[in-house]
């Protein structure tokens, strides 16, 4: 079972991710919780996965990442985001967000992002992709591309293509032609060689790098 942890300061949003994902045979949420009880919860509970919204009156999302920093064995957390209105996706991400939820998400496609976020420790999904990373991320910093991309291997540099665009391991098995199990391994290799913690990272690594522009722009 994926033990999941709802933080919200709306009633009708916890009770409505709850009822959404109970549905799934595979998940189970243990808690939904305000901002000020979040982080005791997690401790008590242990949940593997956290919804964690950004904007709560008490205790905001990103004071509870940083927090995070110091649990043992933090779990996965993903933000919970209008995107539309938030300016907090890019700090969220610095610390250690794995994944961007919006709150209007069509019930079937949460159950995925949480299994995506167990399975592969990230949600990146190709309908927020963009807006991550051209709406918030690629003008949050003007230090240029990262050499570390000069690390990968031209399968890896295409692979982490795919993975910037929001593609699943099995979406980019099925374009690469290879088992899931050896995409799984190449993405491993993607995170180290470029020294990030997740696949939304390592997207906006891809973004600066210029790998998501047409070629002939490159």
């Amino acid at each position: 079972m994926i033990r999941v942890l709802i933080v919200d300061d709306e009633a009708l949003i916890r009770s409505g991710f709850t009822h959404i994902l109970n549905t799934a045979d595979d998940i189970e949420v243990v808690g939904a919780v305000t901002g000020g009880e979040a982080i005791d919860k997690i401790i008590a509970l242990r949940p593997d996965v956290v919804l964690l919204d950004i904007r709560m009156p008490d205790v905001d999302g990103l004071t509870i990442l940083k927090r995070l920093r110091d649990v043992s064995r933090p779990p996965i957390t993903s933000v919970l985001t209008t995107f539309d209105t938030d300016e907090y996706v890019d700090a969220a991400l610095r610390l250690g967000a794995a994944g961007f939820l919006l709150k209007d998400t069509d019930p079937e496609h949460l159950v995925y992002q949480v299994r995506s976020l167990m399975t592969e420790g990230s949600a990146l999904s190709a309908k927020v992709a963009r807006t991550i990373i051209t709406g918030y991320l690629s003008s949050a910093s003007d230090s240029g591309p990262d050499p570390l991309v000069e690390r990968l291997t031209e399968r890896e540099r295409r692979i982490l293509v795919l993975l910037a665009e929001g593609r699943s391991n099995g979406e980019i098995s099925a374009e690469v032609f290879l088992g899931i199990g050896t995409v799984k391994d190449h993405v491993s290799s993607i995170l180290t060689k470029l020294e990030v913690s997740n696949r939304v990272q390592a997207a906006l690594v891809a973004e600066r790098a210029g790998l998501l522009r047409p070629e002939g722009e490159r």
